[in-house]
């Protein structure tokens, strides 16, 4: 049963080198990693760095004759400015609905109550603007819930052919997705606790959601119970939205006052964006 208007979640695809990448385009198509505090270890990598088999967590110090022999290009972490992107985005974001939860730096949940007939083309245009007036890129994924819309984002960044977004509204698109996951691949659930589904019988994302959530609840907890629920298209979890004040824009110090500010503050859209030498 699906119930309730569809939800999207967007997510900044490996934002922190994204965001290096828009201020030295020389970047692009290179492998690039993003380290910690004190270029401890990696904490982010471009799909160029995966694709060699940078993990995140690897520690700096031993990875460092790897990535000079593989040309693996090394930024140090730069909080102010990844600040700075991630609320130029969410200010994008912001024009394409009235109701946002800013999830984290690089995520936020968008309602698209309103838009159910034209829920793909809606997710195209937001991404290709936000990418335009940004350049950040990023993957949306669509469904009834918060939690499917998580897994709809996961199949739109796996699955290059679906160029950045997936839907999962319908009923068949829904089970076909949850059978080809992992249980710890679903928001919120790890290691441990697969553990424990796994010891009742519950091995897949497909039997977890097919499960009798009333036993759910007994063993486990109402949060569990919840998921079983949003897995099957029933909304438990409402977007938190930001206040009037959160979504107001505020003039950055690493940037300072640009035309773009002005036009999204009187609706009439932002130019591209792309500087080219950091702050």
């Amino acid at each position: 049963m699906i119930v309730g208007a569809p939800i999207a979640l967007v997510d900044c695809n490996n934002f922190y080198a994204s965001c290096e990448r828009v201020f030295q385009p020389r970047l692009r198509g290179k492998p690039v990693v993003v380290l910690s505090n004190n270029d401890g270890c990696v904490i982010a990598r471009s799909n160029e760095a995966k694709a060699l088999g940078v993990e995140m967590g690897a520690p700096w110090h031993l990875c460092r004759e790897s990535f000079r022999k593989t040309g693996v290009v090394v930024r140090s972490s730069n909080y102010t400015l990844y600040g700075d992107m991630s609320a130029r985005v969410m200010r994008v974001l912001s024009n394409f609905t009235p109701n946002l939860e800013i999830y984290s730096i690089d995520e936020a949940f968008l309602s698209f109550a309103g838009f159910e007939a034209r829920c793909e083309a809606h997710a195209r245009d937001l991404r290709r603007t936000v990418q335009q007036w940004t350049g950040i890129p990023v993957s949306v994924g669509i469904a009834p819930t918060k939690t499917l819309a998580k897994v709809a984002n996961r199949l739109a960044k796996k699955d290059t052919a679906a160029g950045g977004v997936c839907l999962l509204l319908g009923e068949q698109a829904l089970r076909e997705a949850l059978g080809r996951l992992e249980l710890t691949d679903l928001w919120g659930i790890a290691g441990r606790l697969a553990e424990r589904l796994r010891a009742i019988g519950i091995m897949t994302p497909l039997e977890l959601r097919d499960a009798d959530h009333r036993l759910i609840r007994e063993r486990f907890s109402v949060v569990l119970e919840r998921m079983v629920l949003e897995l099957r298209g029933i909304a438990c979890l409402g977007l938190e939205e930001v206040t009037p004040d959160r979504k107001s824009l505020v003039a950055s110090r690493s940037f300072g006052r640009c035309g773009c500010e002005t036009r999204a503050r009187e609706g009439q859209g932002a130019p591209p964006f792309f500087p080219r030498t950091p702050p």
